[in-house]
């Protein structure tokens, strides 16, 4: 049930996306972030179909994914990916506002809680967030920081394509999108997660089995009662939380999980 639950909270986000590009961005070649802005681009510019070009982009990507990041991550992924591509090329492009400004603010507003609800379900929309999770594995730049350097490429070829006009409203669209998606799943990109629990042995177990984390494992002993606890401490990206949180509960549903801001993170980000 929980499997259906977030598939359908895929489903039902990556239409939103769709609906939003289609009848606020698309209109008014406004863009949105990451691969998805750049099918918009093209399938402006040529007579070949958005959605199909966003599926086309993304999917060396997700083929690439399934061997390096989370199964269930990669295979909601893959299903949002897949649903907008196909709601893209259904839905017609209707300009809903004749007012750029309002296009993008509401655009990317709209597009906002459709990504949100994604990433609630433990996926996200695919394009720069598979590339960023892949580079921040290679390299020490933060992951964060790389999602902002490739959705500045977006911004960029909107000016030079569309004229700056439109490349400052695709700027709009994306911050809107950035603050809204924050509102509702988190404002970190990474995340340090402790978990305190009797069931130290079976959580890491679950944790290992379903995430590309490391997780360290410490003992100890509750101030109070004198019971011995098990201490265990990942950091992960914003994508994964919802994941983490439910594994934790499920194992043992009277764990004390503590979630804070990872302001910087050195090191083996990957396994450590």
């Amino acid at each position: 049930m929980h499997h259906i639950r977030n598939l359908t909270l895929v489903v039902i986000g990556s239409l939103i996306i769709a609906a939003a590009y289609n009848f606020l961005l698309i209109p008014h070649s406004i863009l949105s972030s990451g691969l998805s802005g750049i099918a918009m681009m093209f399938g402006i510019v040529t007579p070949i179909d958005t959605g199909v070009l966003n599926f086309i982009l993304n999917l060396p990507l997700l083929v690439i994914g399934i061997w390096k990041l989370g199964k269930k991550f990669i295979t909601y992924t893959i299903v949002s990916v897949a649903v907008l591509s196909a709601s893209l090329t259904i839905l017609p492009v209707i300009k809903f506002t004749h007012e750029p400004i309002l296009a993008a603010l509401f655009g990317g507003v709209i597009a906002g809680i459709g990504i949100g609800i994604v990433f609630k379900a433990s996926g996200s929309t695919g394009g720069f967030d598979i590339i960023a999770m892949l580079l921040s594995k290679k390299s020490s730049f933060p992951l964060g920081s790389i999602i902002s350097a490739l959705n500045a490429v977006v911004v960029v070829a909107s000016g030079f394509v569309f004229g700056w006009d439109a490349a400052f409203n695709t700027l709009v669209s994306i911050y809107a999108t950035g603050k809204v998606i924050d509102l509702i799943h988190t404002n970190h990109i990474k995340l340090t997660v402790t978990i305190i629990t009797a069931k130290g042995d079976e959580t890491k177990d679950a944790l290992l089995a379903r995430l590309y984390r490391g997780i360290t494992v410490m003992e100890g002993k509750g101030g109070y009662t004198g019971e011995h606890r098990d201490i265990l401490m990942t950091v992960i990206t914003r994508y994964q939380l919802n994941e983490v949180k439910q594994i934790a509960k499920q194992v043992d549903p009277h764990a004390f999980i503590n979630i804070t801001q990872s302001v910087e993170v050195f090191g083996n980000f990957d396994r450590g």
